[in-house]
């Protein structure tokens, strides 16, 4: 293998002098295996402490190639773009589901609590986030990749044409499951398609989460403010019956459906994504791997030789026989793009194959490597704590903020569906740059993701007590633009900081795991609202606050840095 080094310094990587060959394929791999990765390797990438060391090593490889000699070109700029699809897909929702909130309960009544709706959508979630988090570990990143925006699409639109609050908790439930598996899978794959040095776009992802929520609010705008009828079906006899005239927000939700399916027809038949590498070498599928990596840069220009990446130079690095299976792999073709819609059905039957009823049965071993060591241990536990507190955070402050500015309205004469809605879309707005300055915050010498999350995670928890005490309408939108700013900048590093710090045979275990934890949590939020937001309106943004606070100092106690690393 011949490995040129990338950048004016002294060393390459490996320790290396500028410019000097690797040698040869036998004495570089051999002496990885036989010697280990040396320290200097290892500061440059994440600890691999609980990973396989034969996974380790190829894995090495794997990353070298990526960074040396594929870069960041045109398949992962696309994969940047469709894996924001999961991003902006996931937020729209949610921010769908508490925009109709209002509506729905001026057509359905007020004798059932409307939060109850979030608590559906919620439980959902839960199922969602564990499900597919652990099954990408299982039957692959792909599968699960396409198969939470189908399921999202389908219940998605239904949800528009439920007829009562039990239906539409129902179908806002199902809606959960696949929406649950967006952000742990796609933030995933992404990370295991790109080179170390670019691992600062999972951050910049972000900013599709922010563009969901303006979307949902923009596209509610334009249909909940003209078709909304006046008053609610508890005053039928002053107002008339609230259904007819009501169909605002079943127009939202059709459109955000819509919308959900031309994104999954992107990823499945338009881009025809490969499955990820690293998950095939976790494995044991090396020829399959092998021949990943080189469509990659097949696609982006740069085709790779034999004398760069084989089966046989992976299986030289890790110490195993290089002729062991090697000529006899068969390296599986699947039929992509509108082919691949006609022969989804057999694709995933095939993936659902893999499942045994064991599979559902706790196994520690895909647990253990996050628990490995005392360090590990603790960065994971707070990583995990951080979810909890942040998924029940959130909604408690985002998933009734309609609610909550009908509520304020009505003590200032601003209460109209126009008015609303309006600030509902400002406030998005401001959102939106919060994600691009993360991406920037990232790689702040001393701050790292830590820092910024800890940056944005403080100044959000303010934010959000100091609205609660705003004098008047200006103060209060201003303050809750900059809260929507500065909560952007916290979810954009959180969501990049969580898969890096994981390796990629149990990433999906643990992505899967943390974010069971936020929709778990964020399932309390409804349950707060109801009952103790009835009698104090700020009840529940003083919980939030406090959590946000809360999450900022343990965000700074964490022990794995992960910037400038490459993840495994």
């Amino acid at each position: 293998m011949r490995v040129s080094s990338r950048d004016e310094s002294d060393k390459d990587a490996a320790g290396s002098p500028k410019g000097e060959k690797l040698g040869s394929e036998k004495h570089h791999h051999d002496g990885l295996a036989n010697e280990g990765l040396s320290p200097d390797i290892l500061g440059k990438r994440l600890d691999a402490i609980g990973v396989n060391s034969v996974y380790e090593r190829k894995v090495y490889i794997l990353n070298r190639v990526m960074d040396e000699h594929i870069g960041m070109g045109k398949f992962q700029w696309q994969l940047f773009l469709l894996s924001g699809f999961g991003w902006f897909v996931d937020n729209m929702w949610l921010q769908g589901v508490a925009i109709i909130l209002p509506r729905v309960r001026a057509e359905f009544g007020s004798s059932t609590p409307v939060s109850w709706m979030t608590f559906g959508l919620y439980v959902g979630l839960i199922i969602g986030a564990a499900g597919w988090g652990v099954l990408a570990d299982i039957i692959g990143r792909r599968p699960a990749f396409n198969a939470t925006l189908f399921l999202a699409g389908v219940f998605g639109i239904a949800a528009g044409a439920a007829p009562s609050y039990v239906g539409l908790g129902g179908l806002l439930a199902a809606l959960g499951v696949g929406l649950g598996g967006n952000l742990p899978v796609d933030g995933m794959l992404f990370l295991e398609f790109i080179p170390g040095n670019k691992q600062y776009l999972l951050t910049l992802l972000s900013v599709f989460w922010s563009l969901g929520q303006l979307f949902a609010s923009l596209i509610a705008w334009a249909f909940i403010a003209n078709y909304s009828c006046e008053g609610d079906n508890s005053n039928i006899a002053e107002f008339g019956p609230c259904v007819g005239n009501n169909a605002g927000w079943r127009y939202t939700f059709y459109t955000l459906g819509a919308v959900t399916f031309a994104m999954f027809f992107a990823r499945f038949a338009i881009f025809q994504l490969p499955e990820s590498p690293k998950f095939l070498l976790s494995e044991g599928r090396d020829a399959e791997a092998v021949a990943v990596v080189k469509e990659i840069a097949a696609r982006n220009g740069r085709p790779l030789d034999d004398d760069i990446l084989s089966v046989a130079i992976l299986r030289s690095a890790a110490g195993e026989d290089e002729s062991m299976d090697a000529n006899n792999e068969v390296v599986a073709h699947e039929k992509r793009g509108l082919a691949g819609i006609v022969d989804m059905p057999k694709q995933l039957f095939n993936a659902m194959r893999r499942i045994r009823p064991s599979t559902f049965k706790p196994d520690l071993r895909l647990v253990r490597p996050l628990f490995s060591s005392p360090k590990v241990a603790y960065n994971t536990s707070i990583i995990f704590i951080l979810w909890a507190f942040i998924g029940l955070a959130y909604p408690l402050y985002n998933a009734f903020l309609p609610l909550f500015l009908e509520r304020r309205g009505t003590t200032t004469g601003a209460s109209d569906v126009n008015t609303v809605y309006s600030q509902y879309a400002y406030i998005s707005i401001c959102g939106v740059p919060g994600s691009i300055i993360a991406a920037f915050m990232v790689d702040i010498p001393r701050s790292g993701r830590r820092g910024a999350m800890a940056i944005g995670t403080l100044l959000t928890g303010v934010f959000v007590f100091v609205s609660t005490a705003a004098p008047n309408t200006g103060a209060f939108l201003t303050f809750l633009c900059l809260e929507a700013l500065f909560q952007n900048i916290m979810y954009g590093v959180l969501y990049a900081y969580t898969p890096e710090s994981f390796p990629a045979p149990v990433r999906g275990t643990g992505d899967g795991i943390a974010s069971s934890l936020n929709r778990v949590f964020g399932l309390m939020a409804p349950i707060i609202n109801i009952y103790g937001g009835a009698s104090n309106i700020n009840a529940p943004l003083y919980t939030s606050g406090a959590l946000f606070i809360v999450c900022a100092l343990l965000m700074l106690t964490l022990r794995i840095e992960s910037q400038g690393k490459s993840a495994l």
